[in-house]
């Protein structure tokens, strides 16, 4: 670092001058260089969720590297060795469907966009260390991609199968449940429908269990709201697999139900209408049945997941004349396919129930089905609520059993205990655990993804690419149609597609289908650790060195997806003895959306804000603080509500006191004013916690009172030579390094030392922060009338007394009745009188 150049001493903060002066410094030095964390000095990784390069840095990135920026420069001012690298998850459809409008290559447009935000990032002064840098669509991380791919596949955790998959019409490409929202394809918010492939999957379902329970030893660190998605979407239940023998089949289907206790009351059966089980079914009926299931089927295709299991949502079905036999009772039933049972849930399968569930309620009163109650549960007033046949609400809850043979009288759980049991004995049924979670789909039929590493061999089958071909290298894009299809792109490039057997040495063709983006993301921060090595993906020393991630930032959008394959990924390379840790994020912060005038920023409602005009406008520093200072992190910020301009002018006001300080560096500030003193160290006491705590908001506004504060010292008189007044702006310079890391690099430099991102934190006096008197308001009828200085442990019994003998409050009551003292010990005493 270079001392304050003349510059400096100019009586105007000049933001672009100063950003001019310290930017190409940084660049130079590298001060964020994290090195092999072995210098003795105890680590701690802060990692951002790394950015598509679909364009320059918008409003949501300066939100989420401001945040994560005072985390990490605060964990570095504490003396840690502080890792926090950044990269670009540069694979996937929004950098492929830009270079397809563009006519442009993915390669080129995705380099040229992470050059242009790596400039950005520089100029918004984020703490990186640039050594560490990886992008997803290069050969040396995706080959790493294509590694564990392979070590899944020896595991039987990737396979391929046949089934009915989500599919966007847009994209044309398949995707994983989780990217469906809403029924729209999360990219494009196309309606998503089923089509019929032959896809790669990750067994995440085998788990299911630990993903789900350890969860538990995240509750204190995680977001409240991250941990009940998570929970949700995993989705575990308890209850019973229960099987209904067929007429006219031979295998019994299969039922999954979590209330086995209301077997007595299923009527009918429903199967998905799009399931093998229906299809099956339906072989052998009539022409008049076979013509109206094939209809039927078409429609259901085209809806949603979501719209299939709407409770508001029509009740349709296809009578299958088919009819199976209910295993408690004999009672023949009639199976129907429907469109709000699914296929991949359960067996496909449910055993209807109307009088306690609605779906099931509804679908028979459109059918004419019957309804048989064997709950009794009461209502609020103890009797029994109205039959559901005639109220058409059906009875969820745990009523007594009735109409249930030797299940009558029975509570739920006892009667579940007790049908499970005869199942058993039975031969007809078992205890079952049920999961909502899906093995994750990984295939996608995109050029601009990571090549699957399997070779399709007519004599061997799939074979693995062996790992010293790896990695299977994209096909150059020239001369190939990018434009979604339905069919990989890939398939195109034949003399690429055309290979050898790796086992057989005969004639084979690749995979074409590439990987789905979130396996690109789902071990990135390992990577980070080994960005250089070239035979594994990283080095377990260095894991055992620096993970897991202690401070992960990013956004709840993520809240299922990327964070639930991630912790799979974990956990499968825990088992393979490759890290010692089980949990890739020890805790986790999620930002809130930046938006304008109430709407998230968009060219097509006129409220989009540019970044880099911000920056223009009022300087990188006043930007990060306006998104530091404008609320608690996960609140969301509208930008037509925060100043940049007020920033900008608390930033000058910061700034000229590093100018006007007039004591040497090292000067003893013991002899300095007591009182700023005082407040210096309540208030570099106070951000420690605040900064842990997340309370950036609160930091910037207890820097602000510091600031204040030190101004009055030096307009005092001969203040500016006050020990005390260099001691306080020496603090406020590294308070605001986290936030505004120009300014108070300057203001550091004015003062009289280099690298304000590695300054000692400042060292609190604790004599200092013991506070001998507060001042105690005391008001009668709610207007002060005195003032008393009190101990600050005063009980609020004495504080009473002191309060109603103060002698203002003598002469305000002047002999009424006080009718009520309300105490706040130490700080406020309100005496009520008549």
């Amino acid at each position: 670092m270079t001392s304050a150049s003349p510059e400096t001493d100019a009586t105007r903060y000049d933001f672009r001058a100063i950003e001019e002066r310290w930017l190409p410094e940084w660049r130079a030095s590298q001060p964020f260089r994290s090195g092999d964390g072995t210098d003795g000095r105890p680590t701690k990784y802060v990692l951002d969720m790394f950015p598509y390069p679909s364009g320059d840095l918008h409003m949501g990135h300066a939100e989420a590297y401001a945040l994560g920026d005072v985390i990490a420069r605060y964990w570095g001012l504490r003396g840690f060795n502080v890792l926090h690298p950044i990269g670009w998850d540069s694979f996937g459809l929004p950098a492929e469907n830009a270079a397809i409008q563009r006519g442009l290559d993915p390669r080129g447009w995705t380099e040229d966009n992470i050059a242009q935000q790596r400039a950005s990032m520089e100029r918004y002064a984020c703490s990186f260390d640039w050594d560490r840098v990886l992008a997803t669509h290069r050969p040396d991380y995706y080959r790493w991609n294509q590694w564990l791919f392979t070590r899944l596949h020896e595991r039987g955790l990737a396979y391929r199968k046949h089934s009915n998959v989500n599919w966007c019409p847009k994209d044309q490409t398949v995707l994983a449940n989780e990217q469906v929202v809403a029924g729209l394809c999360e990219r494009c918010d196309t309606p998503v429908t089923k089509k019929k492939l032959n896809q790669w999957y990750f067994k995440v379902t085998d788990y299911a269990d630990r993903l789900l329970d350890d969860l538990d030893t995240l509750q204190e660190t995680w977001p409240s709201k991250v941990i009940a998605m998570q929970r949700n979407w995993i989705g575990r239940s308890t209850g019973a697999d229960v099987q209904f023998a067929i007429e006219g089949r031979d295998e019994p289907v299969h039922v999954y139900t979590t209330r086995p206790d209301t077997l007595f009351g299923a009527t009918f059966m429903v199967v998905a209408a799009d399931s093998d089980l229906a299809a099956e079914l339906v072989e052998g009926a009539d022409a008049r049945v076979a013509s109206e299931f094939s209809t039927y089927v078409e429609q259901v295709k085209a809806a949603s997941e979501i719209d299939r299991l709407s409770t508001e949502r029509p009740k349709t079905g296809v009578f299958l004349e088919r009819y199976a036999i209910n295993p408690v009772n004999g009672e023949r039933i009639p199976i129907w396919a429907s469109d709000y049972v699914l296929a991949d849930y359960g067996h496909g399968a449910v055993m209807a129930v109307p009088a306690h569930d609605q779906r099931d309620l509804d679908f028979a009163r459109a059918m004419g089905l019957p309804v048989r109650v064997v709950l009794d549960v009461p209502g609020e007033d103890g009797t029994s609520l109205p039959d559901p046949a005639e109220s058409g609400v059906a009875t969820a809850g745990d009523g007594r059993l009735v109409n249930s043979g030797y299940l009558d009288g029975l509570s739920k759980s006892d009667a579940i205990a007790a049908v499970v049991e005869r199942l058993a004995a039975d031969g007809v049924g078992e205890a079952a655990t049920n999961y909502r979670l899906r093995d994750w789909l990984i295939s996608r039929q995109r050029y601009w993804g990571t090549p699957i590493p399997i070779v399709h061999c007519d004599a061997c089958g799939e074979v693995r690419v062996p790992d010293d071909q790896l990695p299977v290298e994209l096909p150059p894009a020239e001369g190939l149609d990018l434009k979604p299809k339905g069919t990989s792109p890939l398939g195109a490039a034949t003399a690429w597609v055309n290979t050898t057997c790796p086992s057989c040495g005969g004639p084979a063709t690749r995979d074409t289908d590439t990987m789905d983006t979130f396996v690109d993301s789902s071990w990135y921060f390992l990577r980070y650790l080994s960005p250089g090595k070239t035979d594994g993906p990283f080095d377990p020393q260095d894991a055992k060195r620096w993970a897991p991630v202690d401070q992960y930032v990013g956004g709840v959008t993520h809240a299922i997806l990327h964070l639930l394959y991630a912790r799979f990924f974990t956990k499968a390379l825990h088992d393979m003895g490759m890290i010692d840790f089980e949990e890739p994020f020890s805790a986790l912060l999620n930002q809130g959306m930046v938006q304008m005038d109430g709407s998230a920023m968009s060219k097509s409602r006129g409220n989009l804000v540019r970044l880099s005009e911000q920056l223009d406008e009022f300087g990188v520093d006043a930007v990060r603080l306006t998104m530091s200072f404008a609320g608690p992190p996960e609140d969301d910020i509208d930008w037509a509500d925060v100043s940049p301009a007020g920033s900008a002018k608390f930033l000058a006001r910061a700034w000229r006191l590093a100018r006007d300080v007039d004591s040497a560096p090292g000067t003893d500030p013991s002899t300095g004013d007591a009182a700023l003193r005082s407040v210096t160290h309540h208030t570099v006491h106070d951000c420690a916690g605040l900064v842990e705590g997340f309370r950036f908001n609160v930091v910037v506004a207890r820097v602000m009172e510091l600031v204040n504060a030190t101004r009055k010292t030096i307009d005092s008189g001969a203040g500016a030579q006050d020990p005390a007044v260099r001691e306080a702006a020496e603090a406020v310079a590294i308070l605001l390094s986290m936030f505004a890391p120009y300014a108070a690099e300057d203001m550091w430099a004015m003062l009289g030392h280099q690298n304000v991102a590695r300054a000692p934190w400042p060292t609190v006096d604790d004599s200092l922060l013991v506070e001998e008197t507060v001042t105690c308001v005391v008001q009668v009828k709610g207007k002060v009338r005195d003032r008393l200085e009190v101990p600050p442990g005063i009980a609020e019994d004495e504080l009473r007394e002191l309060a109603l003998s103060a002698p203002g409050a003598v002469r305000a009551i002047d002999g009424a009745e006080v009718r009520m003292v309300i105490v706040r010990a130490p700080k406020l005493v309100n005496i009520v009188t008549a």
